[in-house]
């Protein structure tokens, strides 16, 4: 079993490299999706990454609740989550309980058998954001990435396509 993080910024090649990696476990990958197609530029990047990716995944659609899903498909290929901090944002937008369901992840992912490779994006290495729920999404990625970094096995920050080893 590996927990692999994979972070950076918009369109560093995070995705990508996390499909590489979930590939290179055996069986057949299944894409966790935790974005919402709720318009029509949103339903643009959800198709550009299915044709990237091709057929052979599974796919799971999971805004909110994905421990459960995570614990649902346990037992079979290696699963990408893509990713955190949209899925942060959805429970945010739902007014659920962000901190709770961020430390059930980090407590499930040891747990579980079949691989997972997650991605996440660094939100907090540019300017502070000039409104409170800004600063408020900011500061809980920060909280999140340093969570599930703790747990995992592997985490990786990509830059302009190349992956660094962190951990």
């Amino acid at each position: 079993m590996a927990v692999i993080l994979i972070t950076g910024g918009a369109r560093s090649g995070k995705s990508k490299r996390a499909e590489t990696r979930t590939r290179a476990f055996p069986g057949q990958p299944i894409y966790v999706a935790t974005a919402e197609a709720l318009d029509a530029e949103m339903e643009a990047r959800i198709a550009k990454h299915r044709a990237r990716r091709g057929t052979d995944w599974l796919e799971r659609e999971v805004p909110l609740d994905l421990v459960p899903a995570l614990v649902a498909t346990d037992g079979g290929g290696a699963r990408l989550v893509d990713c955190l901090t949209l899925w942060l944002s959805n429970l945010m937008h739902a007014e659920r309980n962000w901190e709770r369901e961020v430390t059930e992840l980090a407590r499930a992912l040891p747990r579980l058998k079949s691989p997972v490779v997650l991605v996440t994006n660094e939100v907090g290495l540019g300017i502070v954001p000039d409104n409170a729920l800004a600063r408020l999404y900011r500061d809980a990625a920060g909280l999140m990435n340093q969570m599930i970094a703790a747990a995992a096995d592997e985490v990786e920050f990509v830059v302009a396509g190349l992956p660094m080893k962190l951990k």
